[in-house]
């Protein structure tokens, strides 16, 4: 049930979006945009982030302002510029279709259409995507060939002088917290002060959710705004 919600545009107003246009599994769950588009092809402020492991974080959104992935599906389809649905027109529209009332009484033990089990039936399916083991997953089992000599230096590099595992830990490669890289463009009109608008806190302006780095070859482009490519962030944080 939660994977044919997540595909049909149906669950949006405008009939037009589904969760999977801004994440594909052919972009890594993601879409591979700079930023996303919205409703009526609006532009949005962010980029939209792989659903890669999802289920393994605390928060959701770049700034973190959900701790349930339940809540996450509802604010996007709710969102006057993301989805712009409203709980009455998803719950007829999706009611009146013999097939999706078969798939609730299947998953739910009742035909009764309610935002409440369309968003737990696509936070479920959401849990289920999760990256595949890889080749520093058998570096770490004890297989000391799996890696190159190149990514070996790498990963050294990565470990020590470059500072990448002080934020970038953990199997999920994140600690699941929040960093100001000064990329917020405070005091100008199109600022983005991330963290800030949910704890309003001055520590927080500027600081976004460390981002997972499985599959990160596949998922850009990179940061809260989709500015950069990975060469140009290795960069970035080589300059200080």
């Amino acid at each position: 049930l939660g994977k044919t919600l997540f595909f049909d545009p149906r669950i949006s107003g405008s009939g037009q979006i589904a969760c999977a246009s801004c994440h594909d599994p052919d972009l890594a769950w993601g879409d591979g945009r700079t930023v996303s588009f919205g409703h009526s092809r609006k532009e949005l402020k962010r980029n939209a982030p792989t659903l890669l492991n999802t289920g393994q974080q605390a928060f959701h959104f770049w700034d973190g302002r959900v701790v349930s992935l339940e809540q996450q599906v509802v604010d996007v389809m709710l969102n006057i510029d993301e989805m712009r649905s409203v709980p009455e027109l998803i719950e007829q529209r999706l009611g009146s279709l013999a097939g999706y009332r078969k798939l609730f009484s299947d998953a739910f033990g009742d035909e009764q259409v309610t935002l409440p089990r369309i968003a737990q039936a696509i936070a479920s399916f959401e849990r289920q995507l999760l990256s595949r083991a890889n080749k520093f997953d058998a570096f770490v089992k004890g297989n000391a060939k799996a890696l190159s000599d190149a990514a070996l230096r790498g990963l050294h590099l990565f470990r020590t002088e470059a500072r990448c595992v002080n934020c970038h830990m953990g199997p999920n490669f994140s600690d699941g917290l929040f960093h100001n890289l000064g990329l917020s463009r405070y005091g100008r009109p199109d600022a983005d002060l991330g963290r800030y608008g949910v704890t309003r806190e001055p520590t927080a302006v500027g600081a976004f959710k460390t981002p997972t780095l499985r599959n990160i070859a596949r998922s850009g482009p990179y940061m809260h705004n989709g500015l950069f490519e990975l060469d140009e962030i290795l960069r970035l944080y080589n300059s200080g």
